[in-house]
């Protein structure tokens, strides 16, 4: 059963929340606008364009991106660029050491990263159903997740500290800020916590969307 399913969340209630989220995400944008802050424009750009990503994977590929899913990666990057803007009038940035919620980090980092394990997975899974020459066994599957995350996390972490270094160098604000080792080791905890719960809960979610794409790799291939 799916979490939503047994929640007894409906998919109206689930749109409402992602149209909420973006209406918040473009008052986000409208924020940095006026603060003049480079870094969170970009976030609040970035972040609202992916939200329009799963209607566009569904309009323009055909994969079944129900209320559910739209609002799981909704939720990662509304939450990012809420930690970057801040709650207007209580708090600044929720990712500075100063922050009132210190954990907001690892947060973010887990969820964003379950999602990273969910693109992970499709792909991985649609490539184990389109071919006899690739098997993928269970077992092997989480394993697979697990470092695909672990290596886009080092990935990232890696961005980050080459955008903050470029960003001090030129003297202007940094659109992706690292704070230490001691905040990327536990990024990459985090980064990990996430993808374990794709592994063992979160591919009920996905098997739809995977065979979604196996049969379109099948239909490009002519093998159907």
């Amino acid at each position: 059963m799916k979490l939503r399913d047994a929640l007894g969340i409906s998919p109206e209630r689930q749109e409402q929340a992602t149209r909420a989220m973006q209406v918040l995400m473009v008052m986000f944008l409208g924020i940095g606008i006026e603060r003049g802050s480079t870094g969170l424009i970009v976030n609040g750009l970035v972040a609202l364009g992916v939200t329009f990503l799963p209607a566009a994977l569904e309009r323009e590929y055909d994969l079944p991106m129900d209320a559910g899913l739209t609002l799981w990666i909704t939720s990662a990057v509304f939450l990012h660029a809420l930690g970057v803007a801040g709650i207007p009038g209580l708090t600044g940035n929720l990712y500075a050491e100063a922050s009132p919620i210190p954990f907001w980090d690892h947060i973010t980092h887990a969820l964003s990263a379950s999602v990273v394990a969910a693109v992970g997975y499709t792909v991985a899974r649609a490539i184990d159903e389109h071919t006899e020459a690739v098997y993928l066994p269970s077992r092997f599957m989480f394993v697979f997740i697990l470092v695909f995350v672990a290596a886009f996390g080092v990935f990232w972490e890696v961005l980050e500290f080459a955008i903050s270094g470029a960003a001090a160098a030129v003297g202007s604000g940094s659109v992706l800020t690292q704070y230490g080792l001691e905040d990327t080791i536990y990024d990459l905890v985090f980064d990990l916590a996430g993808a374990v719960i794709v592994a063992v809960w979160g591919t009920a979610h996905l098997t739809d969307v995977a065979d979604a794409v196996t049969e379109r790799i099948d239909r490009r291939r002519g093998t159907r």
